[in-house]
């Protein structure tokens, strides 16, 4: 059975970092798009980044670029969001998903994933 935990998400101050989490199980790192994705109260699920784990190719909404970072270590079958210069508009609810096979260019769209983890919580305070 398929299934994806995450883990890493908790309080920091604006400019803090924090490092999410997500383990999978149940299915191969391989050949998957594996995005991060976050939800605000109130507010639609967004997605933040991902990565085609074949490859290795990333993608940042521009909202995070140039500040979180999405890499994979398919040994632990385990991908990684470092999220640095966090602000309190970072705060909210973030979930990883993955769909078979290559992502889809220059967006991560949150219908195109149809696994999805728990989720861990973010708030950043001012």
């Amino acid at each position: 059975q398929v299934q994806l935990v995450e883990s890493g998400g908790g309080s920091v101050q604006a400019g803090g970092s924090l490092t999410l989490s997500c383990a999978g199980s149940g299915y191969p790192l391989s050949n998957k798009c594996m995005g991060w994705f976050r939800q605000a109260p109130g507010k639609e699920r967004e997605g933040v980044a991902r990565i085609y784990t074949a490859t290795g190719s990333t993608y940042a909404a521009d909202a995070v670029k140039g500040r979180f970072n999405i890499s994979q270590d398919a040994a632990e079958d385990t991908v990684y969001l470092q999220m640095n210069s966090l602000k309190p508009e970072d705060t909210a609810m973030y979930y990883c998903a993955f769909r078979l096979g290559a992502c889809r260019a220059g967006t991560v769209f949150v219908r195109d994933f149809p696994h999805w983890g728990q989720g861990t919580q973010v708030t950043v305070s001012s």
